[in-house]
């Protein structure tokens, strides 16, 4: 009698007897690839990551107003140290899981140029930017403009997304001829899926340093402490690089 299959259906139960579940709050930007995270780390260990997607800084008003997240995964460092202090995260679990970095884009060939002297030549009706107030990369976006000095010029013709999603969105339906984006929005595998694109140099805007922690409430859940070292993990990471991030 071949016992294979049975010792492999026992294996199977008791795996998922032992899975659990956690809520995870996850910045816009990160959308991609924790989708195809989220989808590695239940084949590996059987938990399954409920994704919640969205601004940094709305994440942190619903933390703190008590929402069920059991795990952030911020589009700052500044965030998740703020929850530790304010006891609403967990102590020595965060970490720092990518370093984003800023695109300007537009859905259009050719009509981003590879310098972004389109910002300089200004003949666009609207550019999108998130938030700058609770997106990071928002924040980013008027850092460079200030930079090149033409933030003043162009501010008239914003449009204000309400996270770095909306804002692609308003790109990629043409609402905006072009928009400050993630880079990793429009990136895959060492090119930009479509449409043109400038990636901002690093020199211009504050580094996006985007940190990982176990927060109050997902502190005694196994999966919580499991998704967060998964993060860590080689196929993570090259998952992670694969969309423009550095680690």
């Amino acid at each position: 009698m071949n016992r294979l299959p049975i010792l492999f259906s026992a294996l199977l139960l008791a795996v998922s007897a032992h899975a659990g579940k956690v809520q995870v709050a996850v910045a816009a930007n990160f959308t991609a690839p924790m989708k195809q995270i989220a989808a590695e780390f239940e084949k590996d260990t059987g938990h399954n990551a409920v994704l919640s997607f969205g601004a940094t800084g709305k994440f942190y008003a619903q933390i703190s107003n008590g929402a069920p997240f059991e795990v952030l995964l911020a589009a700052d460092d500044e965030t998740p140290a703020r929850l530790e202090k304010e006891l609403l995260a967990t102590p020595g679990t965060g970490f720092t899981y990518a370093i984003g970095k800023l695109a300007l884009w537009s859905a259009k060939e050719g009509y981003v140029d590879g310098q972004g002297d389109v910002l300089k030549k200004g003949d666009f009706k609207h550019l999108a930017l998130a938030n700058p107030k609770t997106a990071p990369y928002g924040a980013a976006a008027i850092e460079t403009m200030k930079q090149l000095g033409v933030l003043d010029r162009i501010q008239p013709r914003f449009v204000q997304g309400e996270n770095i999603a909306q804002t692609h969105q308003f790109v990629a339906t043409g609402n905006a001829e072009l928009g400050f984006v993630a880079l990793s929005q429009v990136f895959k595998d060492g090119k930009v899926s479509f449409g043109s694109a400038w990636v901002v140099p690093g020199k211009l805007y504050t580094p996006i340093r985007q940190d990982a922690v176990v927060l109050a409430k997902g502190r005694d859940n196994p999966a919580a402490n499991a998704l967060v070292n998964y993060l860590k993990t080689d196929k993570a990471r090259s998952i992670i690089k694969s969309y423009g991030y550095e680690l």
